[in-house]
């Protein structure tokens, strides 16, 4: 009883203490920035608005645009990476597993480059549309053969995806070098000059997926202990892995649509939170959903602040944090999810 006490305890405070970490990091990022600001003008900025004033229209229609763009995405990554490694039972499983970001990239390459779009909106569908085209193929491909969907045939389906898309995207670059300087702010992943404009189209679908994705514990707690037990206390096996794979094409591919390619964020934030939760996906979710966020803003703020005034793109920034704990978890032998 003792134990129990304890555990629910820890996952408690673990909740409370990032409700604090994402209140602070969504101020930190309304007042750090090249031009600094306080909390009091920040807050006078909601309360008492004047176009007059440069740091109430830098917080209105810089940072606050940032803050959320960087709330919506951590959070959204972080879920969908949690839902990827349970689907795929692969512990260095993260949405770009599905050939979502080189899948997104690559048409909006095609898009710049090949029809010269230049509107950011129409950049953002462009890289849904291709995000899920994408996914929908690794999908296709991971369920070919008589054993249907399996973990090792959708990775390697996603691993081939990814790579031929990558290949697409640097042919296309070598063939047209202009092109490069427009699509490196997608390339790198960045949340800097992005608007509301351009998350709102895909927010829907984000809070969809979202929602869905928060009902979905307990099926996915049953599908990790394996199709065959799943399957012998009732579930449609089937029906929840396709629940599960629209929703990450949703939350990811949305994702990438509004900042580009992001990684990491859904490989780090899962294994941190089954610290906390363990693997209880009905608590491991919204867990994750709020440490993704934090981390994201978190990352955002440093990459504003570490060499101002130049800016380091937010997706060097998830690398350079993912990268080392990438290496630690296949150095460690995590093979089970």
């Amino acid at each position: 009883m003792f134990h129990l006490y304890a555990s629910v305890k820890m996952k408690v405070a673990g909740f409370c203490l990032l409700l604090l970490l994402l209140t602070g990091a969504f101020v930190s990022s309304l007042i750090f920035g090249r031009t600094p600001l306080t909390f009091s003008t920040a807050m006078q900025a909601f309360l008492h608005y004047d176009a007059a004033l440069i740091e109430h229209v830098v917080v209105l229609t810089e940072r606050l645009p940032r803050a959320v763009i960087a709330t919506v995405v951590g959070a959204s990554l972080a879920v969908a990476g949690a839902l990827m490694q349970a689907l795929t039972r692969n512990p260095l499983a993260s949405p770009s597993t599905f050939g979502i970001n080189a899948g997104a990239i690559f048409f909006i390459v095609i898009a710049i480059v090949v029809f010269s779009v230049s509107s950011l909106v129409q950049l953002t569908w462009v890289a849904f549309v291709g995000a899920a085209i994408s996914a929908v193929t690794v999908y296709s491909l991971g369920s070919m053969g008589k054993d249907g969907l399996t973990p090792v045939k959708i990775v390697l389906a996603g691993t081939a995806i990814t790579a031929l898309f990558v290949s697409f995207t640097q042919a296309i670059l070598v063939l047209d070098e202009t092109g490069l300087q427009d699509v490196m702010f997608w390339l790198a992943g960045s949340i800097s000059g992005r608007t509301l404009d351009m998350l709102i189209p895909v927010l829907p679908y984000m809070g969809v997926a979202g929602v869905m994705s928060l009902f979905m514990g307990r099926a996915i707690n049953l599908l990790i202990t394996g199709d065959d037990i799943a399957k012998g206390m009732g579930q449609n096996t089937l029906l929840v892995k396709c629940m599960m794979g629209a929703i990450i094409v949703l939350l990811a591919g949305s994702s990438v649509a509004v900042v580009g390619a992001v990684g990491f964020i859904g490989l780090v934030v899962p294994h941190l939170s089954r610290a906390f939760v363990g693997n209880d996906y009905r608590l491991l979710i919204p867990f994750s959903a709020l440490a993704g966020a934090v981390l994201l803003l978190s990352a955002d703020v440093v990459a504003r602040l570490l060499i101002m005034p130049t800016e380091i793109p937010i997706g060097v920034m998830t690398a350079l944090i993912g990268g080392p704990f990438f290496v630690y978890i296949a150095r460690k032998g995590v093979t089970k999810i």
